[in-house]
């Protein structure tokens, strides 16, 4: 019988724990959410320095792609509940990032807008997500890269579709 082993640790010093036992009939999925978990821990390294939470940048991504928003798009495009969008935005909003107004459309609806500050973060955003993904990536060729890009893509379709069927 082979000893157990020690769960290695990676660069930034997070344990990268080995599959446990009730997890063998699913190993990708708990290896899925160990690596979300510790990607968005990265994440949060790289956005700090630039004064945002994960899950903020893409608040911006869609305000700097789109342009101003309603809140209630924002909610469905991130996929994200209500109160979690909110409270992003209460912070973007404190930070000078956006500014929420009422839509002229519908004054019952907010609209939500990149400030001039907001929009100075692009460039910002684009370079710490380039670092990140090089990070994430180290030692994985051009190929390697496209695989594992189109198998997410394959393993992101098959969960939207029963997710998009439970709401």
């Amino acid at each position: 019988m082979e000893a157990p082993r020690e769960p290695a640790a990676n660069a930034a010093g997070h344990v990268c724990a080995e599959l446990p036992a009730a997890a063998r009939g699913g190993p990708v999925s708990h290896a899925l959410s160990r690596v979300a978990r510790l990607h968005r821990t990265a994440a949060a390294g790289v956005l700090r320095g630039l004064g945002l939470y994960p899950g903020q940048e893409l608040v911006m991504m869609h305000l700097w792609e789109r342009g101003p928003a309603r809140q209630a798009e924002l909610v469905r495009l991130l996929d994200l509940d209500p109160s979690t969008v909110t409270k992003m935005l209460q912070r973007l909003e404190q930070a000078g990032q956006v500014r929420r107004l009422p839509d002229p459309a519908d004054r019952r609806a907010v609209l939500v807008e990149a400030t001039d500050s907001g929009a100075r973060l692009l460039d910002e955003v684009a370079r710490a997500w380039s670092r990140l993904e090089d990070e994430t990536l180290a030692g994985l060729d051009p190929v390697e890269r496209e695989q594992l890009l189109a198998l997410l893509g394959r393993v992101e379709a098959n969960l939207c579709g029963p997710a998009a069927r439970e709401t």
